[in-house]
């Protein structure tokens, strides 16, 4: 279970409206494909890196990526709604200062037995105000895997909000994760957490 959540969140770091005006039907059928060519775009740059094998290169790119491409603040907000009303304005700070790095840190080590592995989008389809794009990642002599990628305009640009790998909901788990962590030793400790993984 481990090991397919860190590939969650290793696809997750891996994976333009048309100017004229266009009927709504058409503007949908362009907006979906929008959506696949972002993540196919994404997914392409990421593996090239992937391929120089420079590992300090991987997590400049890995982190260029996520402040340019990922939903971070809405995606941390996410992990820890439930516990909005406990946070002060100095833990949350702390707490979104140190999500980037934290996901860097945990999982982009495991990106690498994926340097040689293929992605391609298999369909886009409308979900809620985004759009989920269905993609196949396939790593020579292994079974292809799925990843759906929820993806939405934030501010003109699409930006990634979640991940779903083998059935497996990125977020979902994740914020199971931090739950218990904060059940245990409270925000402050689900900080040093993550700043120490980063």
């Amino acid at each position: 279970m481990k090991k397919i959540i860190h590939l969650a969140g290793a696809a997750m770091l891996m994976g333009s409206m048309l100017a004229a005006p266009i009927a709504p039907a058409q503007a949908a059928v362009v907006a979906n494909q929008d959506a696949g060519a972002f993540i196919n775009s994404l997914g392409a740059e990421s593996f090239a890196v992937l391929k120089t094998g420079n590992k300090a290169a991987v997590r400049t790119k890995f982190r260029e990526l996520l402040s340019q491409h990922f939903a971070i603040d809405a995606i941390g907000e996410r992990l820890i709604r439930r516990w909005q009303n406990q946070i002060t304005p100095a833990q949350k700070a702390a707490y979104k200062a140190a999500i980037p790095n934290f996901i860097i840190g945990t999982y982009s080590d495991n990106l690498y037995d994926y340097a040689n592995a293929t992605m391609k989008v298999i369909r886009t389809a409308p979900a809620g105000s985004g759009f989920n794009v269905v993609t196949q990642v396939q790593k020579p002599g292994a079974q292809p895997i799925s990843a759906v990628w929820s993806v939405a305009k934030v501010s003109g640009a699409f930006k990634v909000t979640n991940l779903t790998v083998a059935n497996i909901n990125l977020a979902v788990t994740q914020g199971q994760d931090f739950d218990a962590i904060i059940q245990r030793k409270g925000i402050d400790g689900l900080i040093a957490m993550m700043k120490a993984r980063g």
